[in-house]
This record gives structure tokens, C-alpha cells and sequence, in this order.
């Protein structure tokens, strides 16, 4: 299980509005002062290959050992992409054997170094002592420190995981192209789709719904290229026709001192939470800036059965009816979490008695990770949460067939 006490931090971690909510983009215009950057290849339509990495956009995974674990070997999932207005360029994650993942907050910095942070308060970190993790890139290493101890992690392609490229988007748009000074919202995508489209068609098709945040699987996929025009189109019309109210009078030449309300910002973001044969795990992390003191963020959590392209939902994962003993079992994760004593309140930590069952959750080989965007079940400045259940007490609320232990084979990372 995994509690964010990071508050502002956890924005480094790249949280973001749900994506079932409409987060749209923004473009430039001809007239527009605006600049758009790391536009991707032509639309191919049906397409039967990827396009390569956007430039200075990737995902990789690194294998090594953790320092004081000799004989668990890890994988760490880092992506990197150009670095935005609220949020810093990088995702990444790790787990080891037991298949718990755990979020890692971070920035790269100045010739290929990275400085993660880790806080897991099961690893004895806190919200203002995280764990830190100082790495620096030297071909197809990872090498520095992990709370000051070394570590050498090495880029690998783990057998069974999938080879993910990554798609950048990121354009502009000025709310008022004739006046001088005048604001601009931005938009940014990050998509992530397998690189052999053939061998992962249905996948491929399945992660194109999830971006358009589809609850069926039965539309025609769009293409990643015209869903960006898409939302490119909807956004510039909904952001000048917010802008409107602020447009100066007729005559008025003065240069208007225009606030932080006109700055919109919304990013969308594709993050590897599990990638090792039969599961693929992505989350939607998306951000939403329309005035006010801050930004929405959250994550929605999608699994899919790499054997057959499949998504699985919370209905094809859980029997019917097992909300109750599923409750008890997040509030049982949440306490050990937490240090408190089996049945002392959850509330003073949390908001509620009881966590709800969530449908935000996702697997991994060994277990479930349920998400709880801020202030679902705790304010704003604890972040987003996430509880990790073991399979170990999951699995008589399963239903057969699951492409995990005791649903069906599984390789462990």
C-alpha cells in the first residue's frame, strides 16, 4: 500500500484530473504568437508500425538490486518528457518480487542526473523525509546512491514486458492574438502506445479508448493524431470564450496587466504503473488549470490482459457483491499503513471511516493498487492516494480466469 504525504511535491509526480473528465487542448492559430513543439509524425491511418519516440521523450525499465536487499531485485519504469510549465518531465515507479509498486517523485537535472524521491512511509520515509535517490545516466547504466547507499540499476527489456513508445504533443494558444501581452493556455499530451502495433493491434486499439476515456470497448479506436486535433479544436473554442469576459473595451490601447486566471493549463499523460507479461497497467495522469488558487490532478488506472488486448474493469475483476469484504480489506492496508491498531478509527488521518471501494484500480503480479484522487478520502495537501491489497487476501473476491496467481499463470518481475 502507498500513502502520499507530498502535498505541492506530489504535482512532481505528475498527478492529473481524471481523465473521465474533458480535458481538451489548445492550438495556435496562424494569427497566434504561440509556438508549437516535438509534434509528431504524420497521421498513419490504421497504422501497422509506431512512430519513433517523440525527441527528448522516452520510457525505459532499469533492473538492479536495492541497497540492504541483496537478493530483490527491482525494475524500475522511468519515463522522461519536455518538461512543461507546472510540472517537471519525469514518471517513475519500481517494485520488486512481491509485486508492490511504489511511486517515485523526481526531476533530471544537468548532464543526465536525476534525484527521485521516495515517500513510502512502509520504506520510513515521511511527508518532509522522503528517501532520497541521486542517479546519474552513463550509457545504459543508472549509477549513484539510494539514502546515501550506492546502487547500479541497467537498462533492461524484462521478458514478457511490452516495448512502449512514447508520443509528445504540447501546443498554445493566445486568448487575445491582437493585444499585445496577452495570456496564453497551454496543452500537452504524452501518449504511450506498444512499438509492433501488429503483434499488439487489439492492445494498441484498447489504450487509444482509454485516452479518449471511452467506458466500452465497442467504438472504432481514433487516431492519436486526430484525437489531439480534436481536443486542440474544443479547447480553443471553450478557452476564448472564457477569455471573452476580460477582453478590453473598444479603444481601450493601454497594455492590460493580465493575471494568472487567463493561464490555463491541462496536460494529459500516459504512466507505465505495471508492464511484465500477461498485465499492462497504464495510468492516465492528467492536470487541469482554469483560474483559482490551484489545479485539479488525479489518476485513472486502466489493466490489460496483454494475451489478448483486453481491459479489465473493476467488474471483470471482482465478483459481484464483494464490496463489503473488499472495504474491509482497504481499511485493514490502510491501518497497517497508518500504524494504527486493528479497528481504531481511520478518521483524523483520512476523512472517512471506511475507505470506499474504489473502481480506480489497477493489478500487478501481486496484487491491486486502488487510487483515491485528492480530496476523495483526504485533503488536497496529502495528494493522491493509493492502497496496495496483496493477492494473498484478494483472491476469494477474484473473478476466474484472471490473468494472475491463481487465475492463471504469471511471470514474477
Amino acid at each position: 500500500m502507498r500513502y502520499s504525504f507530498s502535498s505541492v511535491l506530489s504535482a512532481s509526480r505528475l498527478a492529473g484530473l481524471l481523465f473521465g473528465a474533458s480535458l481538451a487542448a489548445c492550438q495556435s492559430n496562424s494569427s497566434d504568437k504561440a509556438t508549437t513543439a516535438d509534434k509528431p509524425a504524420a497521421e498513419v491511418s490504421a497504422a501497422t508500425t509506431a512512430p519513433p519516440d517523440s525527441p527528448g521523450t522516452w520510457y525505459r525499465q532499469y533492473r538492479g538490486v536495492l541497497p540492504g536487499s541483496p537478493t530483490d531485485t527491482i525494475t524500475l519504469h522511468l519515463q522522461v518528457w519536455p518538461a512543461g510549465t507546472e510540472f517537471g518531465g519525469l514518471a517513475a515507479s519500481y517494485a520488486g518480487p512481491d509485486g508492490h509498486p511504489f511511486d517515485l517523485s523526481g526531476s533530471a537535472g544537468p548532464a543526465d542526473s536525476l534525484m527521485l524521491q521516495d515517500y513510502a512511509p512502509e520504506h520510513g520515509a515521511s511527508g518532509s523525509q522522503p528517501i532520497v535517490w541521486r542517479l546519474r545516466q552513463q550509457g545504459s547504466l543508472l549509477t549513484g546512491t539510494v539514502g546515501g547507499r550506492p546502487i547500479q540499476l541497467r537498462q533492461a527489456q524484462p521478458v514478457g514486458s511490452i516495448s512502449l513508445g512514447s508520443t509528445y504533443f504540447q501546443d498554445s494558444v493566445a486568448a487575445f492574438p491582437e493585444l499585445p501581452g496577452t495570456p496564453y493556455a497551454q496543452q500537452r499530451l504524452l501518449a504511450l502506445l506498444p512499438t509492433s502495433v501488429p503483434a499488439y493491434r487489439t492492445l494498441h486499439d484498447n489504450l487509444l479508448r482509454g485516452l479518449r476515456a471511452d467506458t466500452v470497448d465497442a467504438q472504432p479506436a481514433p487516431t492519436l493524431p486526430k484525437l489531439w486535433q480534436q481536443r486542440l479544436r474544443q479547447f480553443t473554442d471553450d478557452y476564448r470564450q472564457d477569455a471573452a469576459g476580460s477582453r478590453p473595451e473598444p479603444g481601450d490601447t493601454s497594455s492590460p496587466a493580465f493575471g494568472i486566471g487567463l493561464r490555463y493549463d491541462e496536460q494529459q499523460l500516459m504512466h507505465v504503473l505495471w508492464n511484465q507479461a500477461p498485465l499492462l497497467s497504464i495510468g492516465y495522469f492528467g492536470y487541469s488549470y482554469t483560474g483559482g488558487a490551484h489545479g485539479m490532478y488525479g489518476t485513472s488506472a486502466a489493466t490489460f490482459d496483454t494475451r489478448t488486448g483486453r481491459r479489465l474493469r473493476y467488474d471483470d475483476i471482482f465478483r459481484a457483491g464483494t464490496q463489503p469484504q473488499l472495504v474491509a480489506l482497504l481499511d485493514q492496508a490502510a491501518r497497517r499503513m497508518l500504524g494504527l491498531a486493528p479497528g481504531a478509527s481511520l478518521e483524523g488521518p483520512l476523512f472517512v471511516k471506511h475507505l470506499p471501494a474504489t473502481r480506480n484500480v489497477f493489478l500487478t503480479s501481486g496484487g491491486a493498487v486502488f487510487i483515491y484522487s485528492p480530496y476523495e478520502i483526504a485533503s488536497y495537501a496529502q495528494g493522491e492516494i493509493r492502497v496496495f491489497v496483496p493477492l494473498a487476501e484478494l483472491r476469494p473476491l477474484l473473478r476466474p480466469g484472471l490473468p494472475v496467481a491463481g487465475g492463471g499463470e504469471v511471470t514474477r518481475p
